[in-house]
């Protein structure tokens, strides 16, 4: 397999970041109409369970074969701390802002997950960031910013609400990169395990403090929503963390809040303010830089071994001690031998290499 079957792998990664803005964006908007008949905790479990007990019914046989999680044991606690930030705490934390502000808004204020992502992976997991991507935060921060700025216009919020949605981004940064951690494995058994515990969590607290389970009606609406909105998007995210790493694949996925911001005015007329065009202009410009971000620099790829789906790219040249049918992409464990090359790429499952300070200006 050729350089070009791997520009194919990263571009089917950009294609599934994508596909999990659209999923994830467009549930934002219909569960803020969901919110009015059920209490939020209540309903930021049901949207884990509808992804969780979805996933479960569909992969499960999979995921009981030897080996079908993907997860080697150095994993499992990387999972937890994903499940706890991002499947309990964010969603929380997400359902009582949606009772303070409009879905518009907050879906535009989603952008700050993107952001916070990238700073994360920058700063803590030592993931490449460029002038450029630095450049696009700013400007999705920006956007934050005046979406937040409180104001009495048609369309506007209070404080607490930008406040509850921001720490919600947080959350989700959090568990983007540790999520990435483990994006080797199975992605719809992360997602599955996420949807299960997390919703299940979420909904004995939701419980607890006073909320009830809704009517069937709107239960069977959240559960849909939670399957697409969350289990069939967070399969499509780490299928992007894989190839992409988690600063890109969150620069990617920043496309969402538009498409949430779209489906509340489209859907649901949902009015707006001079602060919301102002930020959506801001944070378009920001997502545009990340989007056209090019990284390409000599570097060395070390002596590894691991296990994950590929394809036989220039960093897959290896034999096999088993029957290989020759279908691609295929998982086994495999070595990589020290390399040294140029060439477009992203922080993916090897490329995840310091830069000195000129690398980082070479975009």
């Amino acid at each position: 397999m050729n350089r070009i079957a791997a520009i194919e792998v990263s571009a089917g990664a950009v294609f599934a970041a994508l596909g999990a803005a659209v999923l994830f964006g467009a549930s934002t908007p219909v569960a803020k109409a969901l919110v009015a008949d059920v209490h939020p905790v209540v309903l930021a479990a049901l949207l884990y369970l509808g992804s969780g007990l979805g996933l479960l019914a569909i992969r499960a046989p999979a995921w009981l074969r030897p080996g079908g999680t993907g997860l080697a044991p150095r994993d499992w606690p990387w999972l937890a701390g994903a499940i706890a930030f991002g499947g309990v705490l964010g969603p929380i934390a997400l359902m009582l802002g949606l009772v303070r502000t409009s879905g518009a808004s907050a879906s535009l204020l989603l952008n700050l997950e993107a952001v916070l992502t990238a700073l994360i992976a920058w700063v803590v997991f030592r993931e490449n960031a460029g002038r450029r991507i630095v450049l696009g935060m700013a400007l999705i921060v920006a956007g934050g910013v005046a979406l937040a700025w409180p104001t009495d216009a048609p369309g506007a919020h209070d404080a607490l609400g930008a406040a509850l949605v921001a720490a919600a981004c947080l959350c989700w940064a959090i568990d983007n990169n540790l999520t990435r951690k483990v994006s080797a494995g199975d992605a719809t058994f992360i997602a599955g395990a996420k949807g299960l515990v997390a919703g299940g969590v979420n909904l004995a607290i939701g419980l607890a403090i006073g909320g009830h389970l809704p009517a069937p009606a709107p239960a069977a609406a959240a559960l849909a929503v939670g399957l697409l909105g969350y289990g069939v998007s967070l399969v499509l995210f780490v299928v992007a963390l894989r190839g992409l790493g988690a600063a890109r694949t969150g620069a990617y996925f920043s496309t969402a809040p538009f498409i949430g911001g779209a489906v509340a005015i489209g859907a649901f007329s949902e009015p707006t303010s001079p602060a919301f065009w102002l930020a959506a202009a801001l944070m378009g410009t920001g997502v545009w830089l990340h989007l056209t971000e090019r990284h390409a620099h000599p570097h060395t790829h070390e002596l590894l071994e691991h296990a994950h789906p590929h394809v036989h790219d220039e960093h897959h040249r290896h034999d096999h001690d088993f029957a290989w049918d020759g279908a691609e992409p295929h998982a086994h464990a495999h070595r990589h031998a020290a390399i040294s090359h140029a060439h477009p790429h992203y922080p993916d499952l090897h490329h995840r290499h310091a830069h000195g300070a000129a690398e980082h200006d070479a975009r």
